[in-house]
């Protein structure tokens, strides 16, 4: 087996010590590491740990006269089949979006004629600055390739979007960007929806759920990542839109549903929201105000709201090729999943049990289920549930069946 090989360039932040870990696991992959090491990474990890793992020197300085007669920087950024730059922080995310070159890494990226993947993490509020989002947005209408980071606790102690990707993650995106992994989805249009639908009963009361979008948005950011324009339908969230994402927002099930159809045609459709079933007949254009003690109970009649899933996977012209739908069940997921998968007529139902804190929490364990079976995955981040889905997707679109993972 021909070994394929990556340029990894290594930032500074504690997230470094994990691309020690990457180096490691690449190489139980086949895949050779060569490795540049700023200045302010050095302040985590040692050129000398990084040598010892990757089995190569570990370039430091541009103004080096041994390594610029020997390799060069030029054709340093052309050795490896991809350049990998984890951590990403914000300074050289700063640095490639801009084209600035005043050391070893940002000169070797701009230099650079092979695809580039970015693995940022930093503090969630550097992540959710105005200037690093338009960063990365240009990394990406540049044609470079920015993972989304995870969610979770920081080494600040801070809590939020910023965490670095798990190494297992950002060796399949590796795998997937050299081709060990089949194709990608470029081309290809993806709806996704998310969130939580409300219904109002008059100007200041509604019937909603706990949904919190974190699937949805993780599974749009995914999509992204890998190629594909993704046309995201949302309800009423607190998270900020992926990078790369066009996002529809939305309050009701009906406007959902209508932002949809404008949205059509697609290749993939994922319908990942919450959307209420029942909407109140009749929406006061006053608030209702309560009648004193006498009044005990309350009556509000409800009717049914469109079924989008199923609209969508039985359109009889424009039907995407991929129609997936997510269940949230309290008991007997996989039966209430299969009965799911043949009453909407979609391809793919991905249930989970939401009886404790998945709705709104960080993790999430599902169960796919497709008339080739059904395939449970273990207790994972949502983020990283979004991108095994999206691998699946990929996997589909080459092989014509969803992958057994």
């Amino acid at each position: 087996m021909s070994q394929n090989s990556v340029l990894l360039v290594i930032g500074g932040g504690i997230a470094a010590y994990k691309s020690l870990e990457l180096i490691r696991d690449l190489t139980k992959r086949n895949i050779n590491s060569r490795c540049i090491l700023t200045r302010a990474g050095q302040e985590f990890v040692t050129p000398m740990s990084v040598a010892a793992l990757s089995g190569d020197k570990c370039y430091t300085e541009i103004f080096d006269a041994d390594d610029e007669v020997s390799m060069g920087h030029i054709e340093l950024s052309r050795s490896a089949d991809l350049v990998v730059v984890c951590p990403a922080t914000a300074d050289l995310l700063s640095k490639a979006a801009v084209g600035l070159a005043n050391d070893l890494a940002s000169t070797t990226l701009l230099a650079s004629d092979k695809e580039i993947l970015f693995v940022p993490a930093m503090n969630v509020r550097m992540w959710e600055h105005p200037a690093t989002q338009r960063n990365v947005e240009q990394l990406r209408k540049d044609g470079k390739h920015v993972l989304q980071p995870e969610e979770g606790v920081m080494a600040c102690g801070e809590f939020g979007l910023g965490r670095l990707p798990e190494v297992g993650v950002i060796s399949d995106t590796i795998d997937l960007l050299l081709g060990k992994r089949s194709g990608n989805l470029t081309g290809k249009h993806a709806i996704v929806t998310a969130g939580p639908t409300i219904e109002p009963l008059d100007p200041v009361r509604f019937i909603s759920n706990r949904s919190s979008g974190k699937q949805g948005y993780a599974m749009a950011s995914a999509l992204a990542d890998l190629g594909a324009k993704v046309t995201l339908v949302s309800g009423p969230v607190a998270i900020p839109v992926p990078s790369g994402v066009e996002c529809l927002e939305v309050e009701t099930a009906i406007e959902m549903n209508e932002a949809v159809q404008r949205s059509l045609p697609a290749d993939i459709f994922v319908g990942v929201a919450a959307v209420a079933d029942w909407r109140p007949t009749h929406c006061a254009d006053l608030k209702v105000k309560q009648k004193g003690e006498s009044q005990v109970d309350f009556s509000i009649s409800l009717k049914e709201n469109p079924d989008i899933l199923h609209t969508v996977a039985n359109l009889y012209e424009g039907r995407p090729d991929l129609v997936i739908g997510f269940a949230a069940e309290t008991h007997d997921v996989l039966q209430h999943a299969k009965e799911k998968l043949q009453r909407k007529c979609c391809d793919w139902i991905v249930a989970n049990d939401v009886a404790g804190d998945v709705m709104g929490g960080r993790d999430n364990e599902v169960v796919v289920v497709s008339k080739y079976g059904e395939t449970s995955w273990p207790l994972l981040s949502k983020v990283e549930v979004a991108r095994r889905l999206a691998s699946s997707i990929v996997e589909h679109f080459t092989q014509g069946e969803l992958a057994d993972e």
